[in-house]
């Protein structure tokens, strides 16, 4: 007896990838300050080689908007996840990306089918025009979501981020993010430095610095980071970190792992199926079949008419 599609847990074949040392969270052991480094690694290539139907300069957004959650999805202390979604008027009219507390991330991009793939615009505002941009942090299905949106405002997606959170969330967060295709596939990676309120207790445990210039000390530290070194897989991530922070008493914190982590299968959306009506199911049938897409992992599903409508009341 066939499994009724609504229990069907199947998925298509994904990379069953995990980047061990993906993540590597740190502080400054005398400053006000946290941050974590990301390095995709082979994950960046699985991800975006999936979407290859994409021009480079797309899949390039998209590399840092994975990395840009992995690195915010890091720092959750309780089990959820965090994601980010842009709706511009440009080339790219969404862009969305989400990592699990647990470092399964994910993405795409929606590129307009009337863009001119062989002029596109060489910087992320220019692709994704002028819009809104949104992070939402859902803590479960028990916990209310929490979410904030804001206009897009500079020119990269690391200023458009910074921007959202000296605005909607009043916290100094400095961000740095990188992709790139190679020879030997894509790469991706980010640099992010937080600066910790003051109930976090560095400032009480250290009245003696000041926090401002700390705080723009690792900031223009961090900002000599350079594409080559954060790609060079024969330098280790503690010893970038300390190459970029050691004078400032930086402590390193176990690393954390990153993978492959579409969430699709035939049940979940099977499940959004079963919320449109019979007139609308009939609609959406070709030839006795109706066929959903997976944006995140551009895997298409295919359900027959009359599997569906069969979950009990």
């Amino acid at each position: 007896m066939d499994t009724p599609a609504f229990l069907d847990t199947n998925r298509p074949a994904v990379p069953n990838l995990v980047v061990a040392g993906g993540i590597v969270p740190f502080h400054l052991e005398h400053s006000p300050v946290r941050g974590r480094l990301v390095r995709l690694g082979p994950l960046a290539d699985a991800l975006l080689s999936r979407h290859a139907e994409n021009p480079d300069a797309v899949l390039t957004l998209m590399g840092k908007a994975v990395a840009l959650v992995a690195a915010m999805a890091s720092a959750l202390k309780f089990k959820g996840s965090f994601s980010l979604q842009v709706k511009g008027d440009g080339p790219v009219s969404l862009l969305a990306a989400d990592a699990t507390d647990t470092g399964d991330v994910r993405s795409f991009a929606r590129l307009e089918e009337n863009a001119d793939r062989e002029a596109l615009p060489e910087t992320d505002r220019g692709l994704l025009g002028n819009g809104y941009l949104a992070f939402t942090v859902d803590q479960g299905a028990e916990m209310e979501r929490h979410q904030g949106i804001v206009e897009l405002t500079g020119g990269t997606l690391a200023d458009m981020a910074m921007h959202y959170f000296q605005t909607s969330e009043q916290h100094d967060c400095w961000i740095k993010l990188f992709c790139r295709k190679t020879v030997d596939g894509w790469q991706a990676g980010a640099l992010v430095l937080e600066r910790i309120a003051e109930e976090g207790g560095i400032e009480n445990a250290h009245p003696e610095t000041r926090d401002d210039d700390a705080w723009e000390t690792a900031c223009t530290f961090g900002e000599t980071l350079q594409d080559t070194e954060l790609f060079d897989e024969t330098l280790g991530s503690d010893t970038l970190i300390f190459r970029l922070f050691g004078t400032l008493g930086v402590q390193v914190a176990p690393p954390r792992a990153l993978a492959y982590g579409c969430r699709c299968s035939r049940a979940r959306l099977a499940s959004v199926l079963e919320r449109f009506g019979t007139d609308d199911l009939d609609h959406m049938a070709e030839d006795g079949t109706i066929t959903m897409k997976c944006e995140f992992c551009n895997t298409d599903f295919r359900f027959a008419r009359d599997e569906l409508g069969k979950q009990p009341e």
